[in-house]
């Protein structure tokens, strides 16, 4: 990851700037699947105590970044191909009833924020910002409030799958250009409060991400 003395920090705690450099790390691929995340190591590197080492892995963990062994520690998650082949097939068969749901209750002001997200995402160069836009812009669609157990669930999924998707937008880059289209297809969608058009296009926005996904596995790229 590189030392960081003399790398600005600007705006970010110990915890924020430990977090944002391992997380970029591990989706650039700087830290590869299945490696060993030593607290004492970490923290000696990045010039900081143990405590925000900590608190950023288990931010990671909660991204699906991470996981922890009892017996060997923190390590960098591997990828597993079956897991996002779930992780979507769920999301496609549980999307069209959020957008049943949703179709006609997405205020302006919702729809208006869903935009803006599609802007700075067809602006920034950044896969990490890129990828937090994203799931930024599908929470735009979701029932708010803890009494939605689909709700939670799609967010929990959408959640684990944004890992994924910063890896194959780096695996494959022209797949960007392309979902941001796709995203303003689904808003103009709910604009128009066509539920058939919705449902088709959220769906086909995720299978088209989870074989861009799977292509890029075969290629060896994840």
């Amino acid at each position: 990851m590189g030392h960081p003395n003399g790398t600005e920090r600007p705006n970010l705690t110990a915890h924020g700037y430990v977090l944002q450099r391992m997380r970029q790390a591990i989706l650039d691929g700087e830290l590869p699947s299945g490696s060993r995340l030593i607290q004492a190591e970490l923290a000696q590197q990045f010039d900081v105590s143990i405590t925000p080492v900590r608190e950023a892995l288990r931010d990671l963990a909660g991204e699906g970044l991470v996981v922890f062994d009892p017996h060997r520690g923190s390590r960098v998650r591997s990828f597993d191909l079956g897991e996002v082949q779930e992780i979507y097939q769920i999301r496609m068969a549980l999307e069209p009833l959020m957008v049943s749901r949703m179709i006609g209750q997405v205020d302006a002001d919702r729809l208006d924020e869903a935009a803006r997200l599609i802007r700075k995402m067809e602006r920034t160069k950044d896969i990490n910002v890129w990828s937090d836009l994203n799931r930024r812009f599908h929470a735009c669609f979701a029932e708010e409030g803890r009494t939605s157990r689909l709700a939670t669930i799609l967010s929990g999924l959408r959640d684990s799958a944004s890992v994924y998707v910063g890896l194959s937008l780096r695996a494959s880059p022209e797949r960007r250009a392309e979902s941001d289209r796709e995203h303003t297809q689904i808003l103009e969608a709910y604009r128009r409060g066509d539920t058939e058009a919705a449902t088709r296009l959220a769906v086909q926005h995720m299978r088209t991400t989870l074989v861009t996904i799977e292509e890029a596995h075969e290629r060896g790229l994840l």
